[in-house]
């Protein structure tokens, strides 16, 4: 009987080792999803949170030989870990929203569960210890452990965000270290006082509560952020969606950064759209990339010529919505619900790679390349494969951040679309016309059009009802003040990707 006891109970503590390994895993993603959606860069958030939560690990292992009691450290260790790790997410979006001060809490947070996790192990080990061989014991817990990682790094793209949303994740998992501290209470009841239950049952009460009020925290701290009412907020797989309104000014926020104002976003899109469109010698097939708010497709849609238009973005949610929404489909004047309209949700440079027919205007309306996940599609192999599924005389227009605020970064994609090569004529390469707007909600905007045979001069007239542009805006919108120059810019390749690096230099000299 002592034997199956005790089998039992290496059995529930492997168990456990797995659930640790899955929550472990899944706070540190959630501190790196959340760096990404407020502060972009996901390439250097998840490569800082990855390592001060390997660091913390390593501390929480080497405390772990001064704990005198490895059983009652366990079930408090489990304790804190449903604390604090419960309300990471909350604590996150807290220290921007609320204390300006993320960057510390980013620190704080991810050392203590990183030790907290770290300190397990070890724990586990001690306690399984004179059970089975030593080398029986670490390869079971550390088998357990890895393979509770791998879950992690299933579960929470697939299935934690997008139906819990990364606050709601985050107090899920608190609840599940809470029952493993349930568990541990129960297994080593002998040995946990009154002090422990007390600090479980405030936990798990702390916990409840939390979650119960999540949203309506959320969305107190959005309403701060954002200034306006909240009229939508949603995790997808790809980003955090907000939707916020003020009588009848509607502005779009991904990740946090603006996207449209209904103030002004004629100016940016009526920029994006119309100098290109005028220049195509054909406008019978457009690609749009990105553009899921269907702001880019209404201008493109004022052309007669206009037979297809396909809109290609990564976000499934975002194009429903702006097809869907009774409140936001009218902004775009029903443009996506237009049946000339083919929406595919997919990441761009596959839809590229895959497809044949060609098209006679490619409009790309992408987010910044602020870091390497979005800087691939700035890339001249990413141009050279669009411009091979362009027509012969086809145009490429591209949204080109600010040349005033990241003025390198600017130059830098016009470089890299004028050496991308013509593949009409194997030795040419593309012309390039950059040109720029203020658009208030960003400030002084730039946009680049190329092609293999770019026409200097419109070739139609504009469509009428435009809100800003005009024939004779055009010309002042192609000279560069000073302070905007053209500047000698190298090219922008896959593998050797310096456009993160100056978007972030340029923004942070002008906002710090």
């Amino acid at each position: 009987m002592t034997t199956q006891k005790s089998r039992a109970t290496d059995l529930a503590l492997l168990g456990a080792t797995f659930v640790i390994a899955v929550c472990g895993l899944v706070y540190e993603l959630v501190a790196g999803s959340v760096s990404s959606y407020l502060l972009g860069d996901s390439v250097y958030h998840f490569s800082l949170v990855i390592g001060l939560f390997m660091t913390a690990m390593g501390i929480g292992a080497y405390l772990s030989r001064h704990v005198t009691d490895p059983e009652t450290t366990f079930v408090g260790a489990q304790i804190a870990l449903g604390l604090i790790g419960g309300f990471s997410a909350m604590i996150l979006f807290a220290a921007f929203a609320l204390i300006e001060n993320y960057t510390a809490f980013l620190f704080l947070v991810s050392l203590a569960i990183g030790a907290l996790v770290g300190l397990e192990i070890p724990l586990v080990i001690r306690i399984l210890e004179g059970r089975d061989a030593l080398k029986v014991t670490v390869s079971n817990v550390l088998t357990a452990d890895y393979i509770g990682a791998l879950a992690a790094a299933l579960l929470f793209p697939l299935v934690l965000v997008p139906q819990l949303g990364l606050m709601g994740a985050s107090f899920l998992l608190g609840a599940v270290n809470l029952v493993v501290a349930a568990m541990g209470l129960w297994l080593f009841r002998a040995r946990c006082g009154a002090g422990l239950r007390v600090a479980f049952a405030l936990a798990v009460l702390a916990v409840g509560i939390g979650a119960w009020q999540s949203e309506a925290v959320l969305g107190g701290m959005e309403r701060r952020l954002y200034e306006n009412e909240i009229v939508l907020a949603r995790d997808t797989p790809y980003q955090r969606v907000v939707v916020a309104r003020d009588g009848k000014r509607v502005q779009l926020f991904l990740n946090a950064s603006i996207q449209f104002d209904t103030l002004d976003e004629h100016r940016y899109h009526e920029s994006l759209v119309h100098p290109a469109m005028t220049r195509a010698p054909r406008l019978v097939r457009v690609l749009i990339l990105g553009g899921g708010d269907g702001m880019a497709t209404r201008e493109v849609l004022r052309y007669d010529e206009v037979e297809q238009v396909v809109l290609v973005d990564i976000d499934p949610e975002v194009t429903a919505l702006f097809r869907d929404h009774p409140a936001l489909a009218p902004l775009n004047g029903g443009a996506l619900a237009d049946p000339r309209v083919e929406i595919v949700n997919a990441d761009a440079w596959e839809y590229l790679k895959d497809g044949t027919e060609p098209f006679d205007v490619a409009i790309l309306d992408l987010p910044d390349p602020k870091d390497l996940a979005v800087a691939k599609l700035y890339s001249r192999a990413f141009y050279s494969t669009l411009i091979s599924r362009m027509a012969a005389g086809g145009v490429i227009v591209t949204q080109a951040t600010s040349p005033l605020y990241a003025r390198k970064a600017f130059w830098t994609v016009e470089a890299t679309l004028a050496a991308t090569l013509d593949p009409f004529s194997g030795a040419r390469t593309l012309t390039t016309i950059p040109y720029h707007a203020y658009i208030p909600s960003f400030g002084e905007w730039g946009f680049v059009i190329a092609g293999a045979r770019l026409s200097p001069e419109p070739r139609r007239a504009l469509p009428e009802g435009l809100r800003f542009l005009d024939e004779d805006a055009f010309p002042a919108m192609r000279r560069f003040p000073a302070d905007m120059a053209q500047i000698d810019s190298e090219a922008a390749t896959l593998f050797d990707q310096p456009l993160p690096r100056l978007y972030e230099e340029g923004w942070s000299e002008w906002f710090q």
